[in-house]
This record gives structure tokens, C-alpha cells and sequence, in this order.
């Protein structure tokens, strides 16, 4: 037995590698996004699914119309200036850090009083006029993320995936201190606390550099194993030519020695980091997607808050005086200003776990609302509901199938003159009602790059594989992470026999 522990350990972990190797370097990337966020490269390096090509890849989220003929345009691109009919555009992110990730764009907000605001990964911005060009707000607390935005009367309303504030002029802010929704039930979602712990954020940052540390550790086992299998080869090389080898082999014993050393060392650290990661891709999320748990003592999940990293939208109807906020779990509402318990909208239109990207009122009760399952409309008081896109009812999914639907929408905007129009993650923009065709994406837009941190994102869940192993790819990370645990544990074998 431990034979066959050795022999598939050596092989399994030889053509591994590259693979562990990449998954190390992206997970490290990963946990530092604002660090990286200056790094870009281009998509001419990308297998052709990353490359933009009308509007797809999430370039676009939204419009916001800023004076009679001036429309603003946003996004994964940024935010560009055009006019209703979307041919010309000009660079409108001025004021913005380098690099395209400090440039995506989540909402763009003309306030009643005229102050331009725009929400992005790392921060809430003000478009100054005099200075032509966005400054950053100093919003209250660590958490930078904006999820939305939108007025209250004569303020303005921003949230970030933990929190809601008010400003009235983006120069000083109040916090919101929002109530526990009536199904809260003070656990988190399963999904979330694996992922958490994978990433170490679940001890903050000597968590995260924990972590960090692992990922130097696996590219440290990859390299030292596959030295070992090397240098035999060169030893023989070597002799050949009659040339010294005794240095040769004390290396090969002294990196034998620590490869082992460190291995058995770190292994719990290693095997639970290779576990969680299994989990948190399909097809082993959709058997966690639901679940939920208790929260883990003091941990960053450890907190008072009940809506901890769950905001995704708001509106507040200036009519009826009802806030509406939208989770990956469900649409809640409150009418006594905050004030009580959140009620929880009991029909909804499919929501996908990755959030809601479109959420417009269109009248008194009805709404637009859009992910990755979709877009419908949906009346809150009747609970009706429609695919706006095809004018049938939606389809009711199976009970753990995966959180997508036929169309994954990103973004939506009625500011064309040629009429609706809604953006595909994959297929781009698309007209609804017979709309004229969305005006093609300018070279100067379609040629921006790709940050560092979503090539890595794009590597560590498997997706760069996609020209390798077509559809087959979604396999690739528990079948990745079955092989990992078993040179993990045979490594570990193999060293307590012989030690």
C-alpha cells in the first residue's frame, strides 16, 4: 500500500504542478485586491472569451442622463460621456487611480440637488465641475464596496454590502442603522463561511496572511517535489560527463529534508484550504448554496450586523415612503422609515445568488428586476411577474440547478433613443420590444485590459481552462482539489512510514 501511496504521490503531484503552482500565485493575488488594482493586462494575451465584443463581459451596467443630450455610460469600461444615441463617447474618468479595476464603475447617481456621484470597488466619488474630474468621499468606516445608490427626498442614500448612509452633499455622512429582517435567524450562509475561511478574511488580515503564507508553502512543496524528481536525471547527466556530484546529492537530501519538514507541518492548514476551495465553484456549491450556519465565535463573521456583506440594491419610493432593499436572498421592505422589523416580500422574481444588478422602479408597485437568472418585471402588490425579455411567465427551476439562467443579465438602460436595451454577460447588448440595434462598441472602449486580480479570478475558479477542457471545465476544481488532498495525505503516509 504505501508503494501505491509513493508511486501516484510522485506522479499526481508532478502533473499537477503547474496547476497548484497557478492556483497559489492567483489566491495570493486574490487576497490583495486593492494592492494589485494598479496592474493591468491586455486582453490580446486572453483566450477570445475575455476579449469585449458588443458590450459583453459586463462592460456595461447602467446610464445615467445628465443633461438634455448628454447620457453617461458605465461599467467594467468605466464612465463614458455620449448622447442618446451612443456613437461618440468621451473619456469621463478623469479623477479615478490608474488601473481598470479602480475604474469599475457599480452605479452612477445624479442627485435632485445636482451632485454627481458614482460608486465603485474602492470608494464613493463626487464629480467635482470646476475641477472636471471625480474626488473621492470620505465615507465612515473600513468598508469602501458601493452597491448603490439613490435619493431620499433631498438626500442621497449609499450603500455598501454591510451598511447604509446619507449625505446631502457627499462631504459628510450618517450611518443607517438598518433592523433584522423578520426571517433573520443570526446564522450565515454556508457558502460564505467556507469562503471566508478559504480566503483567510474570517481572522482578518493575519488571516488573510495566513493564508497568503499557504499559498507560498504550496508553491514551495510543488517546486521541491519536482526538483527532487530532477535531479536524479541531472545526477546521471552529470556522471556522464564526469563532472562533481557530491554537492548534487547533499542538495537533493537537505530538499528532501524540508520538503517533508514543512509538509507534515502545515498539513491540517494545507488539507483545509484545498477542502473549502473544493466547494465554493460548481458542481459541489449547489450543494451548499442553501445551507446555513451558525456563526463562528469570534470571527469576522462573528458580528451584531444582519446584514453583513448582503446589500446588493435600494430604492426608496418618495411616494409611499418605502425603502426596498434587495439581497441574493430575498427583497425586503420597510414603511415606518427603518424604524421596525423588515418584512419580506413572500413572491419574487428569480434572483441569482451572485446578486441583483438591475433594480428600477417603473410605477407605483411595479419593478424591473435583473441578474444573472434574468430580467422580469414584478408587481409587489400582487406578486405577478413576467420575463420582460421573452413576455412569459418565469419558469419555475429545479431545486439545486445552477443559479443562471437563459439570459445573465448585467446592466440595463431605456437612456437610448433607439429604445430598451439590456446587456448579457455573454452576449452583449440586446434590444427588447423590437429595439434598433445597440450602436457597436468603439475600439478605444473595447480595447481597455483586464485587471490582474479578474485574470487571476479567472484562473484560480478554473475558467482560463475553458479552451483545454471546453464544458468539462466546471469539473476541473473538485476533481483538482480530490487530487490535492490525496498528495497531501499519501505524502504524509509515505514520510510516517519511513520517519
Amino acid at each position: 500500500m504505501i508503494n501505491f501511496f509513493k508511486k501516484y504521490h510522485k506522479w499526481l503531484g508532478i502533473i499537477f504542478t503547474l496547476f497548484i503552482l497557478f492556483f497559489s500565485i492567483s489566491g495570493i493575488i486574490l487576497n490583495h485586491r486593492k494592492t494589485f488594482s494598479n496592474f493591468d493586462i491586455s486582453r490580446s494575451f486572453l483566450p477570445k472569451e475575455y476579449h469585449y465584443n458588443h458590450w459583453n463581459n459586463a462592460a456595461v451596467r447602467g446610464t445615467e442622463k445628465i443633461d438634455t443630450d448628454s447620457i453617461l455610460i458605465y461599467g467594467n469600461i468605466g464612465i463614458w460621456l455620449s448622447d442618446e444615441h451612443f456613437v461618440a463617447y468621451t473619456d469621463f474618468n478623469a479623477g479615478f487611480p490608474d488601473g481598470i479595476d479602480n475604474r469599475k464603475i457599480e452605479k452612477v447617481h445624479l442627485s435632485k440637488k445636482g451632485h454627481l456621484f458614482a460608486g465603485t470597488l474602492f470608494g464613493l466619488y463626487r464629480y467635482d465641475q470646476n475641477k472636471r474630474q471625480w474626488q473621492k468621499c470620505p465615507l465612515p468606516g473600513h468598508e469602501e464596496r458601493i452597491t448603490d445608490i439613490c435619493d431620499r427626498k433631498d438626500e442621497v442614500l449609499v450603500m455598501t454590502r454591510s451598511h447604509l448612509y446619507v449625505t446631502t452633499d457627499g462631504l459628510s455622512f450618517d450611518h443607517i442603522p438598518i433592523p433584522a429582517a423578520v426571517d433573520y435567524d443570526h446564522k450565515v450562509g454556508l457558502f460564505k463561511t467556507l469562503w471566508i475561511i478559504h480566503s483567510g478574511e474570517i481572522w482578518g488580515l493575519p488571516g488573510i496572511l495566513l493564508v497568503d503564507a499557504i499559498g507560498v508553502i504550496f508553491i514551495f512543496l510543488s517546486l521541491s517535489g519536482l526538483i527532487y524528481f530532477l535531479i536524479p536525471f541531472i545526477h546521471r547527466k552529470h556522471k556522464k560527463k564526469k563532472k562533481e556530484t557530491h554537492k548534487l546529492s547533499l542538495f537533493r537530501r537537505w530538499n528532501l529534508k524540508w520538503h517533508n519538514k514543512i509538509g507534515w507541518i502545515t498539513l491540517v492548514l494545507l488539507i483545509i484550504t484545498s477542502f473549502t476551495g473544493m466547494f465554493l465553484r460548481p458542481p459541489l456549491l449547489i450543494l451548499i448554496a442553501e445551507s446555513r450556519v451558525g456563526k463562528i465565535p469570534f470571527t469576522e463573521l462573528d458580528t451584531p450586523n444582519p446584514w453583513y456583506d448582503q446589500l446588493r440594491r435600494i430604492h426608496y419610493d418618495a411616494n409611499t415612503g418605502r425603502y426596498m432593499l434587495a439581497t441574493p436572498y430575498g427583497v425586503y421592505y420597510s414603511d415606518d422609515d427603518l424604524q421596525s422589523t423588515l418584512q419580506k416580500f413572500r413572491y419574487r422574481p428569480p434572483i441569482s445568488v451572485m446578486g441583483v444588478n438591475v433594480f428600477e422602479q417603473l410605477n407605483q408597485s411595479v419593478y424591473l428586476v435583473g441578474s444573472f437568472e434574468g430580467l422580469f418585471i414584478w408587481d409587489t402588490e400582487t406578486g405577478a411577474m413576467m420575463d420582460y425579455i421573452t413576455k412569459a411567465p418565469p419558469q419555475k427551476k429545479e431545486r439545486g440547478g445552477p443559479p443562471l439562467g437563459e439570459f445573465m443579465v448585467t446592466g440595463y438602460s431605456d437612456d437610448y433613443a433607439g429604445g430598451e436595451v439590456f446587456f448579457d454577460f455573454n452576449k452583449g447588448a440586446l434590444p427588447i420590444n423590437r429595439t434598433a440595434p445597440f450602436p457597436k462598441m468603439p475600439k478605444k472602449i473595447e480595447n481597455q485590459q483586464m485587471s490582474w486580480w479578474n485574470v487571476a479570478l479567472e484562473v484560480h475558479t478554473a475558467r482560463m481552462y475553458k479552451f483545454m477542457f471546453g464544458q468539462f471545465y466546471i469539473l476541473f476544481i473538485p476533481l483538482a482539489g480530490i487530487v490535492i488532498l490525496f498528495v497531501l495525505i499519501s505524502g504524509f503516509l509515505v514520510w510516517w512510514r519511513r520517519y
